[in-house]
């Protein structure tokens, strides 16, 4: 499984690097997956939301690259600032990747404000989902069915609310696509204590 995280200026760090280490972790473990952070344009290092500079491993073309699983993380929505999740999805280009994408058969994540980006790219109506407590009013605006849950999984669109929740996604994505003993090592790896019920679907 390979899976591209979609980077952009003012993204939440923990939104990115979190799953980014799951997924690591998993393939230290033996699951046949690895993990990348993405841009879709050139460049070195993208910004985020609070100063930490994250290296790019590739540019994502959305019209000829086909990952497996794109996580987008959010970040910065409700501040509206100049680089942020709200700035990405009036520009349109990251909703326009992610729309693109998920109709050629890529399974799309979306970490905290990164599902109203995901809501943005048309990809959630319809669809169970759930964002950042903060957002939920926005997401309830817009044709998806708001669920309470950490997680929401809809098949090929999963989507996570607040910023830690982008843990119990990753985790619950190696579950369902390597097993639960390889959940389980990764959890005991970054000791980290899962949620008995975090998720719907």
């Amino acid at each position: 499984m390979h899976v591209a995280i979609l980077l952009y200026d003012g993204f939440d760090e923990l939104d990115a690097v979190a799953p980014f280490e799951v997924f690591q972790n998993a393939g230290a473990f033996g699951a046949d997956c690895t993990a990348e952070f993405v841009t879709l344009d050139e460049r070195d290092f993208v910004t985020a939301s609070h100063g930490m500079r994250v290296g790019v491993d590739s540019v994502l073309d959305p019209e000829t690259d086909r990952p497996d699983l794109l996580v987008v993380p959010g970040g910065g929505w409700n501040s509206r600032a100049e680089q942020s999740a709200w700035t990405e999805a009036e520009k349109g280009d990251v909703p326009d990747a992610i729309a693109t994408l998920h109709a050629a058969g890529t399974t799309v994540a979306g970490v905290c404000t990164g599902g109203m980006l995901l809501s943005r790219a048309g990809i959630l109506s319809g669809r169970r989902a759930i964002t950042h407590g903060s957002a939920l009013d926005d997401l309830r605006e817009t044709d998806a069915e708001v669920v309470a849950a950490r997680v929401v999984d809809d098949g090929d669109v999963l989507t996570a609310g607040g910023v830690t929740s982008g843990l119990d996604l990753s985790l619950h994505v190696v579950e369902r696509e390597f097993g639960e003993s390889v959940a389980a090592r990764v959890a005991r790896e970054i000791e980290y204590e899962r949620r008995e019920s975090p998720f719907d679907g």
